[in-house]
């Protein structure tokens, strides 16, 4: 199927990996970022979060994994390039995946943040 959807060159890629995703990075077509986890647990969590988040799209991602990580790369099938859609997944996949409601104040506490029992992802940002 065709599309007509304006694909980014690698230049125009990278440049905005670097803006808005910095976590992510180009290599061989796709956009890719690798989330470390904490177990199998939080492998599957990562996995099951991407998938939800890709068929409520409509735009499906590859994802390779193991016990303690997860790589997701990102291309438009369709359009044989990176598109706008892209980007707004990763961008989607990003904040869901690293979500911390005791960041945000409110009655959700959030998993406990000193006790890796609990912790199923490897955060990127230092935590506050």
């Amino acid at each position: 199927m065709a599309t007509s959807e304006r694909t980014y060159t690698d230049e125009e890629v990278e440049k905005r990996l670097k803006k808005e995703l910095p976590h992510w990075y180009l290599e061989n077509g796709w956009i890719r970022r690798k989330y470390k986890t904490n177990s199998w647990k939080g492998t599957l969590m990562v996995i099951n979060t991407v998938g939800h988040l890709a068929e409520a799209a409509w735009h499906h991602p590859d994802i390779t994994a193991s016990y303690a990580w997860v790589e997701v790369r990102l291309m438009n099938h369709a359009a044989k390039g990176i598109t706008d859609k892209d980007f707004e997944l990763a961008k989607k996949i990003e904040d869901v995946v690293h979500w911390q409601p005791s960041d945000e104040g409110g009655a959700l506490e959030g998993c406990p943040k000193d006790d890796m029992r609990f912790a199923y992802i490897k955060y990127d940002k230092p935590k506050t």
